[in-house]
């Protein structure tokens, strides 16, 4: 968890924050890494081109001033509110995540999104039964107090919307805030965002392509204690936002359906493989019923360790030396680098920020191919 005395309460510290995390090769595990070692993002900013340069850059990226500058006045037009990871407003269970993105733009009221939130997801070209399904569970959280999530996509995911819209619903977006899709969404999106929340951690603007989805997916299982498939073929968005969930330690849940519709394929493989079978919300509750004080984490959370001092160039050949192209876990790296944890954390940060790292599921770290 970042530091609450270094989040920034002034505009030029905003700023600052924004442009660290559009810079290049500035992940929310490497921006986390920086803010713990710097005082600000200011700091963090001009230490990059030195750190990025140690860990073999050749060309250093920060995130453009004015594309930044363009960002928050498309933000003031929009009437986004920017939620800084670690600060009130930032949701509490996405804040607990390693992997929490350090900004998420936000239209509406992000207290929407709150500790009791549940996520709905499936199929786009869902049946008329799992429609009403899906919006009669969320009807029913929404009674019981319960925030429900999901991705204003076409089918089980605008149903679940409907279905809450009156007592508290969040949609999370691939692409801005300000960009409304699906087309067909747009009633529903404007009433979200008058009586629940929307989020992204993109730009302002930006198109959602076909890699944001699943940077969605994991947002809705991080904002949730526990994910409900309601309808969703065995190869769908919904399976990856199930995969999330289980890394995230939220509960996994999903509805049966006739093994002869494609359309339940997923949710009947999901229950065969261990995921809390749903008929409605009392089973919902009583899954969640150990949960609701505090998400359970099973997604690592490697903290850096604080440096004392700076690497040297010997322990530096000596990490890139141990890592290669098959992940291995940061402990076992720090073991047998024989070094003093903040220091390896440190060569890490330098690759990364390099654009020579690539991070793996359960904390394992690899060197990207040259």
């Amino acid at each position: 968890m970042i530091d609450k005395n270094r989040i920034p309460i002034n505009d030029a510290g905003r700023f600052a924050w924004l442009r660290l995390a559009r810079s290049a090769n500035v992940g929310p595990v490497t921006f986390a890494a920086l803010m713990k070692r710097y005082d600000s993002a200011s700091a963090a900013l001009d230490a990059i081109p030195d750190l990025a340069k140690r860990g073999g850059a050749k060309q250093v990226r920060l995130a453009d001033s004015k594309r930044v500058e363009q960002e928050l006045e498309a933000a003031a037009t929009a009437g986004a509110e920017m939620l800084l990871l670690g600060s009130d407003t930032y949701p509490e269970n996405l804040a607990a995540l390693g992997s929490a993105p350090p900004v998420l733009w936000a239209l509406g009221d992000p207290h929407t999104a709150k500790p009791q939130s549940v996520g709905i997801v499936g199929a786009r070209n869902a049946s008329a039964l799992g429609l009403k399904f899906a919006e009669g569970l969320a009807a029913e959280l929404g009674k019981a107090e319960w925030s429900v999530i999901s991705g204003l996509a076409r089918g089980i995911d605008a149903a679940a919307h409907r279905g809450a819209i009156k007592t508290g619903t969040v949609a999370v977006l691939a692409g801005g805030v300000d960009v409304m899709w699906p087309p067909q969404n747009e009633a529903l999106y404007r009433e979200i965002i008058d009586k629940g929340a929307v989020f992204s951690e993109r730009a302002m603007g930006h198109q959602g392509r076909a890699p944001d989805f699943p940077r969605r997916n994991r947002i809705v299982s991080g904002l949730s204690l526990g994910i409900v498939v309601a309808e969703g073929a065995e190869r769908s968005g919904s399976l990856i936002t199930a995969r999330f969930a289980g890394e995230q330690g939220r509960e996994v849940m999903a509805a049966p359906g006739s093994p002869l519709d494609p359309r339940a394929g997923g949710c009947n493989r999901l229950i065969r493989e261990g995921a809390t079978l749903v008929r409605g919300i009392e089973d919902v509750l009583e899954a969640l019923s150990s949960l609701t004080a505090r998400p359970r984490i099973a997604e690592p959370l490697f903290e850096w360790a604080e440096a004392q001092g700076e690497a040297d160039d010997a322990l530096r050949r000596t990490v890139h030396d141990l890592l290669g192209v098959v992940p291995i876990d940061i402990d076992e790296l720090i073991r047998m680098a024989d070094a003093p944890p903040g220091l390896v954390s440190h060569v890490l940060l330098e690759l990364d920020l390099a654009g020579r790292l690539r991070r793996d599921p359960g904390g394992k770290v690899a060197l990207l191919p040259e």
